[in-house]
Order: C-alpha cells, then structure tokens, then sequence
C-alpha cells in the first residue's frame, strides 16, 4: 500500500497527489491518504467516482483525515 502525506495541503493539492499516484499504480492496488484539509472527505470520493476507484476507509482522528482508495 502506498502512503501519501498530504498534511498541510489544501485542495485540490491532495487530488492532484492521488491522482499522480493512481496513474503509476495497477488495479486492485490500495493508496493511503492522510490530509489536513476537511475537504478531502467529499473531493477525494468524488474523484473515486468519476474515475471508477473506491473509497474503503475514511475517518478522521485528531484533526487529520486518514482514506485509503482502492484502485479499479
């Protein structure tokens, strides 16, 4: 699983990131995100959306938003 930083970003930064790294990744693969910016808990599932990936985990603890996006 790759692990993105993407504290201290501030959307879209965090997409941009994401996607970067799917277009180097194959099908099945997981990405970890972990953000500081709120609005990655509806941009990153909306990007999911539009290109086909799956959100599989989103939570939020101590003020950091940890997703992990499965690749399709």
């Amino acid at each position: 699983m790759k692990e993105i930083d993407a504290r201290r970003l501030l959307c879209p930064m965090p997409v941009i990131r994401l996607q970067e790294a799917a277009c180097q990744m194959p099908p099945g693969e997981e990405i970890k995100m972990i953000c500081t910016d709120p609005g990655v808990m509806s941009d990153i599932p909306a990007w999911c959306k539009v290109h086909g990936h799956r959100v599989v985990q989103a939570e939020e603890t101590h003020g950091e938003y940890h997703l992990v996006v499965r690749l399709q």
